[in-house]
């Protein structure tokens, strides 16, 4: 047994169908708050309406600006929005883009920030923040920023397609590959990211087999609330580095980005992490994470080549000068011309194999 440091952040988490509007409610009075801004997305804005309704007078308005990668005018225009109408907190209703805001406004204004996902992805659990200006994305940790409450609703996930739902899934999956092997991992930690890794991948396949299973998709939140769990108490490594690279830099997806390179990342880094893919292949039923996890992304119709996602081969050098420009914890030391061979396999999205 080696040594470790762990610290607990307590949030409070409630899941159960019809959460998103029975239980927001409750949590504002529970944490005092008479004035709340809620944000989402454009395209999740009746779904944060009815949110809103719920709220009643405790709202102090509805502002459907989220974007994803969060652009720093955007950011801007919400922290305005929040003060103009003198909110006392914000509820972000939505996947990663809409709680990113939420966060941005909880970093800029101290408001206490309230989550309602949409999406899969776990950001909701961690004190990551991230903003994209000037055509780079940067991220911090600030505990400010780590939502009050995190209500998980399934009925909330029904609308959202089976397409984004696998990929969203896969990068939740990705935040506990990358706790397994962070240097500041510890056993309860490990616990958490396998857990929330098998239940994850149980749970995909049958909601892409039934989009209607509210079971199976309650069973991905748990999965996103374990994954999310597990990345906010460490830290990240090449796999989100490149993500945010190729996210803030060539405006590549999110989700769909994590679900390609992830598989590439975790083959490089498998030689220096093998107890965290030995934990990561009883979570899968596995001997091969990287190919399993690749596997699965196919076979559920998610794209498996950055080339399906808009990058071309002359970007790809510029993303590994990019990446490795700045120091940041890895199992595996990656220099820029391992990370370009990397991206060059993720950009052809062959299968990938582990090599020493």
């Amino acid at each position: 047994m080696r040594g470790f440091v762990h610290e607990s952040h307590a949030v409070r988490v409630v899941l159960g169908p019809g959460a998103s509007v029975a239980a927001t409610p409750g949590e504002a009075e529970r944490l005092g708050l008479r004035r709340l801004l809620v944000v989402s997305g454009p395209r999740g804005t009746r779904t944060a309406r009815a949110v809103a309704d719920a709220l009643g007078d405790a709202c102090a308005g509805l502002h459907p600006e989220a974007r994803m990668h969060v652009p720093a005018e955007v950011a801007d225009r919400a922290v305005a929005e929040a003060r103009r109408t003198r909110a006392d907190g914000c509820v972000a209703v939505g996947g990663g883009s809409a709680v990113g805001l939420g966060k941005m406004i909880a970093l800029r204004t101290g408001l206490p920030l309230i989550a309602v996902p949409s999406t899969y992805s776990g950001s909701e659990m961690t004190p990551v923040w991230g903003l994209t200006e000037h055509g780079a994305k940067r991220t911090g940790r600030d505990p400010s920023v780590r939502p009050r409450s995190v209500v998980y609703d399934p009925e909330l996930t029904l609308s959202l397609p089976v397409a984004l739902s696998v990929t969203s899934g896969i990068n939740a999956v990705a935040h506990a590959a990358e706790a397994l092997y962070a240097p500041d991992t510890t056993p309860l930690t490990s616990l958490t990211a396998e857990e929330g890794a098998r239940a994850m991948t149980a749970a995909l396949p049958d909601l892409a087999a039934d989009p209607r299973d509210l079971d199976a998709r309650g069973r991905a939140l748990y999965g996103a609330w374990l994954c999310g769990t597990a990345l906010g108490a460490t830290t990240m490594g090449l796999h989100h580095k490149l993500c945010h690279v190729l996210g803030g830099t060539f405006g590549l997806p999110h989700a769909e980005t994590h679900t390609v390179v992830l598989p590439y990342a975790l083959a490089f880094n498998a030689p220096a992490a093998p107890a965290a893919m030995t934990a990561l292949g009883r979570a899968l039923g596995t001997d091969d994470v990287p190919y399993a996890l690749w596997d699965l992304a196919g076979r559920l119709g998610a794209p498996r080549s950055l080339a399906a996602l808009g990058l071309t081969e002359a970007d790809l050098p510029v993303a590994a000068r990019e990446a490795t420009g700045r120091a940041y914890p890895n199992p595996r030391a990656a220099g820029p011309d391992d990370v370009q061979d990397l991206l060059r396999a993720a950009y052809a999205g062959d299968r990938p194999h582990v090599r020493p």
